[in-house]
């Protein structure tokens, strides 16, 4: 039996020459109409790339379980999902890690990535890595900051990131000789500067593109570029679009706070995701909802889910385009 993981952090034209014809007529027309005569064609995120942390609901998974979960994020219409723990706690019965994937695949959702903690990578790498092929993950990454198996006192420096540059190569070697990419995802920490460093660009320069990819949580960079400054968290990934293969796409509103922002559902808050999305580009993206504080949203967790996700399917592009549709088509198919 697998072990799991502590729950912890943190859904024909009827012949040739019709179909021809159909298609001539369709290229001709402008973009805005052929927008319009598509229906979906515009739409500017792939479906099948959408997805939801499940630390979002983790009070849904906690009370309910997994497969009541997938249940409701299949309904509301989710195609991936990213875990945050693999347990389900008393007086729930427990669960394995192939009990999940048989869930996943019984709803018809597909496991995109999961957030492990380091230390697991270090100590338990070959279980952690097994548990991802079982779930049929392309991704295992982590949440923690990349120096947190360092010592207390010997973090945020650069010195510990160069460390830790080290050991997500060794980590991404072995996860790709399993099929598997390896990932860490940021908060706003990573964005300080340090002896005139900033702290993730040592990461990034010194991890190899082949090994070690990232999943740019979009509302934590805008807390970085408001508590460190310097930069500028659209072109910060249009420079680099394919370390970025994964983004938590979170919302928050201005406030007094010492970060600047306060957690909303995706859409309810600053954030512009569409000018986001539209400049960094879509091809091979994957787009996962999260908000930190949902199990204490007044309107509950689930609705922050499916308000999130129904805002996201109906982003439209700002302008028609050829090449975008022809990345969504291709994006839309199934990749497993």
């Amino acid at each position: 039996m697998t072990k799991p993981h502590r729950f912890n952090r943190r859904i024909f034209l009827g012949g040739t020459a019709a179909a021809v014809g159909a298609a001539v007529a369709f290229t001709s027309l402008g973009p805005w109409t052929r927008a319009a005569f598509a229906g979906q064609r515009d739409r500017l995120l792939p479906r099948n790339r959408l997805g939801i942390q499940l630390y979002t609901i983790r009070d849904q998974v906690a009370n309910r379980g997994f497969e009541a979960v997938f249940r409701d994020l299949a309904r509301m219409g989710y195609a991936e999902v990213e875990f945050a723990g693999y347990t389900q706690p008393p007086p729930l019965p427990p669960i394995t890690v192939p009990q999940i994937r048989r869930l996943l695949d019984r709803f018809g959702l597909r496991g995109v990535g999961s957030h492990i903690g380091l230390t697991e990578f270090r100590d338990n790498l070959s279980e952690v890595l097994d548990d991802a092929k079982t779930l049929g993950l392309r991704y295992i990454g982590t949440a923690n900051a990349p120096d947190a198996l360092e010592p207390p006192a010997e973090r945020n420096t650069p010195d510990a990131y160069h460390r830790a540059a080290e050991f997500f190569n060794d980590v991404g070697a072995q996860a790709r000789a399993r099929g598997l990419r390896f990932y860490q995802h940021n908060h706003a920490g990573e964005f300080a500067i340090v002896n005139g460093t900033r702290l993730w660009d040592v990461v990034i320069a010194e991890t190899d593109p082949d090994l070690v990819s990232f999943e740019l949580d979009i509302y934590w960079a805008y807390v970085g570029q408001f508590r460190h400054g310097g930069f500028d968290p659209i072109a910060y990934v249009k420079a680099r679009p394919g370390r970025f293969p994964l983004f938590h796409v979170k919302d928050g509103v201005r406030s007094a706070t010492a970060d600047g922002y306060t957690f909303v559902d995706v859409g309810d808050g600053v954030i512009d995701f569409r000018r986001f999305f539209e400049t960094v580009g879509v091809s091979g993206h994957h787009y996962i909802t999260e908000r930190d504080d949902a199990p204490v949203n007044p309107a509950g967790s689930l609705s922050t889910a499916e308000r999130s996700l129904t805002y996201l399917r109906n982003l439209r592009e700002c302008q028609g385009g050829d090449d975008h549709a022809r990345d969504r088509d291709w994006d839309d198919r199934d990749d497993r």
